[in-house]
């Protein structure tokens, strides 16, 4: 079977080459190759490699999906449909307990927590619902922050005479028309 791809390859020089690159960019397909994982109530394509697989869960970034890949001694180059139920499980309990994995606490999302004074990796639900409280906190005691995001104005010092109007007319009062 001639397809493009092999026709292109075939006038390269070197066979041994050919053969590598094909084996690197081929998605090999078992029947325990899963297309849909689920992870901490979350859908992860199983066609995406492991490491980038694993962001897709909501608190968990590029660096902290390497780290934990690591520490759970998966590939990070290999398809998240490969993996099994034990690597699985193993990168879930990281993800719950970072620091029993010696995880340090400059990399977790959630350091010395207001109200318990902990530091924990947050994920999904959990996550939300912090972030949802340290607003809400920030309003009641009226702070900058808590006033800015009371207003429903930009928190984080951007300009705001040009962008950010949400809806509002740009343009003269009246249209065009009326400064005639």
């Amino acid at each position: 079977i001639t397809s493009p791809l092999t026709d292109w390859f075939s006038t390269l020089p070197f066979v041994c080459l050919q053969d590598q690159y094909l084996d690197k960019m081929s998605l090999q397909m078992t029947s325990e190759f899963q297309h849909i994982l689920r992870v901490l109530n979350t859908n992860i394509d199983g066609k995406r490699k492991s490491m980038f697989a694993m962001t897709k869960i909501i608190g968990i970034g590029k660096r902290f999906s390497n780290l934990i890949c690591k520490k759970a001694e998966v590939d990070v180059d290999r398809r998240a449909g490969t993996m099994s139920n034990e690597e699985i499980e193993k990168l879930v309990a990281i993800i719950n307990n970072p620091r029993q994995f010696k995880v340090p606490d400059w990399f977790v999302n959630r350091q010395r927590d207001f109200v318990t004074g902990k530091t924990s990796q947050c994920v999904i639900n959990v996550l939300i619902a912090a972030v949802r409280g340290d607003i809400e906190r920030m309003k009641k005691i009226r702070v900058h922050r808590g006033i800015r995001h009371y207003w429903g104005h930009r928190v984080r010092g951007q300009h705001t005479v040009s962008t950010g109007r949400k809806g509002k007319v740009l343009g003269m009062p009246g249209g065009a028309n009326a400064a005639k």
